[in-house]
C-alpha cells in the first residue's frame, strides 16, 4: 500500500498540490494563480477549462518535486473553492459557459423572487442557509435559462451541473464518475441536511432537473480512479474548503472553531451530530460526513477577507507584494480613525445585505497609505469579530480560544490585532495548509493511511498564541466605530437597478 497522500486543494485564486507522507510533513507542493474575470459589476467568472488545467498541471508538478513514484501514493482527496457553479456538456466534457464564481451577485434578483415567493423558512428550514446569491441554486437557474440550449440540453439529459468538486472528480476519471460529497452538496441550496438527498420543492421552484445534479457521497471513501502515468490511484477523499480546513485543524469535537483568512474568511464550530440554527445570521451546514453518518458546523461567512489586500496591491497599486501589508500597517500606530468595509460584493454574515458595498471613511488631510493598508487589514479582524459574536449568541458557549489557518494567517499584525479585538488568544498552527490537510486527511482515512481521527488529533501542533493584550474599553469603542461604518455601506444598489448587480 502507497504511504502517501496527494491533496489537489483548488482555490479562488489558485490551484495547488501538496503530497503529504504519514506523519503530515509536505514533500512535494505546486501552486498556480487563477485567473478572474469579471464581466459587468458585480459578476465573478472563472474558466472551468483553467480550472481544470492549472489543477492536473500542479498535480503533476507537485509528485515531480517530490521524488515519490506514483505507486507510493496511497490516495488522492480534494478540497474546493464551495458554490462555484459548473455546467457542462455529458459527451464532450466542454464546459457550456464560464464558472459562476461564489461572489457572484447577478442573482441577487432571483433570491428576492425566492423570498417573495415564501420560500425563505422553507430554504432555512431544509439547507440551513439563508436565501442569497452566494450559493450555487440560483446560479444554476440562472446558466439554465441564459446558455443558449442549455434547458433543452438539460432535459435530454446531455449536460451535468457540479461545483469544483464534482468537476475534478469527473474530469480526474475521465467522466466515469459524477458525485459530490454532502459538504458540498450542503452548500448549494438544493439540499436537504436532514434527509441528506436533493429538496424537490426546491428543485422545481427553480426548474431544475434532477437529471443535472451529482450523487451526494460521503467525505471519506473510494469515488473512483484516476490514472498517474499509468497507475490507478483511488479518489478517496472530498470536502469544501472551509469544511476541509475544519477537519485538517482537527476540530473534531462539538466547540471546537477555527477561522480561515482566505480570499473570504469563514469562522465554523463543529457542533456534532446535532444542526444548530441560527438566530444571529450565521449558516447551519454539513461539517464531515464520516462512517456512515453526517456532523454538522455553525458557519459564519465573509465575502472579502485577504481579497482586500489583493485590491489594495493590484487596483490601487500600494505595494507590490500582499505581504507587504504587514510592513504598512505597523508604520501607523493606530488607524487613523480611518474603516475600510471591504463590502466589494455585498456583505455576507451575520448582515446579508447583497445590495451594500464598499466603504472607506473617517479620511481626513493628513491619512496616509499607512492608515488606509491598516484599516483594510482591521476590517478582515472585524468581520470576523462579528461573526464570533453571532456564534456565541447562539451557542451560549462563549469561544475559549480561535484555530487560525489560511495564507493571510502568516501576517502577525493581523493574528495580533485579531486576538486583540476578539479579546481571545488566536492559536496558529505549525502546518498552516489545514485545507488541503483536511482533504489528505479524508482521503487516508479511507485509504487505510490512518486508523482513526484520534490518531490525527495527536499530529496537530500549534505554533504560535497571540494573547490578547488590549484594554476591553478601548476594544468596545475600536467596534463601536466599526459597526457606524458598515450602517452607513448598507443597501448602497438600488435594489431595482438590476445593471449594478
Amino acid at each position: 500500500m502507497g504511504k502517501y497522500i496527494l491533496a489537489l486543494d483548488q482555490g479562488t485564486t489558485s490551484s495547488r498540490a501538496i503530497l503529504f507522507d504519514r506523519e503530515q510533513n509536505i514533500l512535494g507542493v505546486s501552486q498556480r494563480e487563477l485567473a478572474q474575470h469579471y464581466p459587468r459589476e458585480g459578476w465573478v467568472e472563472q474558466d472551468a477549462m483553467e480550472i481544470w488545467s492549472t489543477q492536473y498541471g500542479v498535480m503533476m508538478e507537485a509528485i515531480a518535486r517530490s521524488g515519490v513514484e506514483p505507486p507510493e501514493i496511497a490516495a488522492i482527496g480534494i478540497t474546493n473553492q464551495r458554490e462555484t457553479t459548473i455546467l457542462w456538456d455529458r459527451a464532450t466534457g466542454r464546459p457550456l459557459h464560464n464558472a459562476i464564481v461564489w461572489q457572484c451577485r447577478r442573482t441577487a434578483e432571483l433570491v428576492d423572487q425566492l423570498r417573495s415567493d415564501g420560500l425563505e423558512e422553507h430554504i432555512r428550514a431544509v439547507t440551513g442557509l439563508l436565501p442569497d446569491a452566494y450559493f450555487s441554486a440560483t446560479k444554476l437557474k440562472w446558466l439554465l435559462d441564459h446558455v443558449e440550449g442549455a434547458r433543452e440540453k438539460a432535459a435530454r439529459g446531455e449536460v451535468l451541473f457540479g461545483t469544483v468538486d464534482s468537476w475534478l472528480v469527473w474530469k480526474l476519471t475521465g467522466g466515469a464518475v459524477h458525485v459530490t460529497d454532502v459538504t458540498n452538496a450542503s452548500r448549494t441550496m438544493l439540499f436537504d441536511i436532514h434527509r441528506l438527498d436533493w429538496d424537490d420543492t426546491l428543485l422545481e421552484a427553480l426548474d431544475i432537473p434532477r437529471s443535472v445534479l451529482p450523487e451526494v457521497r460521503s467525505s471519506s471513501e473510494i469515488y473512483g480512479y484516476t490514472d498517474i502515468q499509468g497507475v490507478r490511484i483511488p479518489i478517496a477523499g472530498m470536502a469544501g474548503d472551509q469544511q476541509a480546513a475544519l477537519f485538517g485543524q482537527g476540530c473534531f469535537s462539538p466547540g471546537d472553531a477555527k477561522n480561515t483568512y482566505g480570499t473570504g474568511c469563514f469562522l465554523l464550530m463543529n457542533t456534532g451530530d446535532t444542526p444548530c440554527e441560527s438566530r444571529n445570521g450565521l449558516l447551519t451546514t454539513i461539517a464531515v460526513g464520516l462512517n456512515g453518518k453526517v456532523e454538522y458546523a455553525l458557519e459564519g461567512s465573509v465575502f472579502v477577507g485577504g481579497a482586500v489586500i489583493q485590491w489594495l496591491r493590484d487596483e490601487l497599486r500600494f505595494f507590490p507584494d500582499s505581504r507587504d501589508a504587514e510592513y504598512y500597517a505597523r508604520k501607523a500606530p493606530d488607524n487613523g480613525g480611518v474603516y475600510l468595509v471591504p463590502a466589494f460584493t455585498g456583505l455576507g454574515a451575520p448582515y446579508w445585505d447583497m445590495y451594500a458595498r464598499g466603504m472607506l471613511i473617517g479620511l481626513t488631510r493628513g491619512t496616509r497609505r499607512e492608515h488606509i493598508t491598516r484599516a483594510a487589514q482591521e476590517s478582515i479582524a472585524y468581520q470576523v469579530a462579528d461573526l464570533a459574536r453571532a456564534m456565541e449568541a447562539d451557542t451560549g458557549v462563549p469561544l475559549t480560544s480561535l484555530k487560525a489557518d489560511g495564507g493571510a494567517s502568516r501576517d502577525g499584525f493581523l493574528m495580533q490585532f485579531q486576538a486583540d479585538i476578539l479579546g481571545r488568544a488566536v492559536l496558529r498552527p505549525a502546518i498552516r495548509e489545514t485545507t488541503a490537510l483536511g482533504a489528505a486527511y479524508l482521503a487516508g482515512l479511507a485509504a487505510g493511511v490512518w486508523e482513526s481521527r484520534e490518531e490525527l488529533s495527536r499530529l496537530w501542533r500549534c505554533d504560535t498564541t497571540f494573547s490578547p493584550a488590549m484594554d476591553a474599553r478601548h476594544r468596545e469603542c475600536l467596534l463601536a466605530d466599526w459597526h457606524r461604518a458598515v450602517e452607513r455601506c448598507r443597501g448602497w444598489v438600488n435594489q431595482a437597478d438590476s445593471s449594478t448587480l
